[in-house]
């Protein structure tokens, strides 16, 4: 969603951004269940089982519910590699926008990150400063949890399965090829670093 935000729109922006997300929480449902059973085969140890699901799981949810299922140590490195994955999306969302603004404009304009992006960084700075009493830090996160469902709901709210249905598989078989990619990735590279 993030990176939807910087792309130029087009009449199917919305649909796209929509079907994505509902065919990466599917995917990130189902990691969620099969990648512990994966690492109990691979016999994967705590540490590398909790940087693999880190590394792979598309959504923050189901990499702690697939991290926990392990062990504590595989639930703690699972979210910590997670929470960097996700920090990087600022210099990726970046990137990418000074490529778009470029190309349209020939020089990259104004400020390019969206501001709930500065809005992210300003409050992981904050909070990393751990200057916010207790009470307010619980309340911004049990605020932030019901925004996150309101702007989930609102995006259920607009989608027509009917232009689902118009999307065809490709991107449903893009975005699969895409998760097992990361998957065969991150094992073949955690076995190299690792060994």
């Amino acid at each position: 969603m993030a990176i939807s935000a910087v792309l130029p729109k087009s009449t199917s922006s919305e649909r796209d951004t929509i079907f994505t997300v509902i065919a990466v929480t599917a995917l990130s449902t189902l990691a969620m269940i099969l990648y512990p059973i994966v690492v109990s085969v691979l016999g994967l140890d705590d540490k590398f089982a909790g940087i693999f699901l880190g590394g792979t799981i598309h959504d923050v949810a189901q990499v702690v519910g697939a991290g926990y299922a392990v062990s504590p140590e595989s639930g703690d490195i699972a979210t910590i590699t997670k929470l960097l994955r996700v920090s990087l999306l600022v210099p990726v969302v970046l990137i990418i926008a000074l490529c778009f603004k470029i190309r349209e404009h020939g020089k990259a304009g104004k400020f390019p990150l969206p501001f709930f992006v500065i809005g992210f960084c300003l409050c992981v700075g904050v909070n990393s400063l751990q200057i916010v009493p207790v009470e307010i830090k619980e309340f911004m996160v049990l605020l932030s949890s019901w925004c996150l469902v309101t702007a989930i709901a609102a995006l259920g709210i607009k989608t027509s399965l009917k232009d689902m249905l118009t999307i065809g598989y490709q991107p449903m078989l893009l975005i699969t090829l895409e998760t097992l990619f990361i998957a065969a990735w991150v094992l073949i590279g955690g076995a190299y670093l690792l060994t």
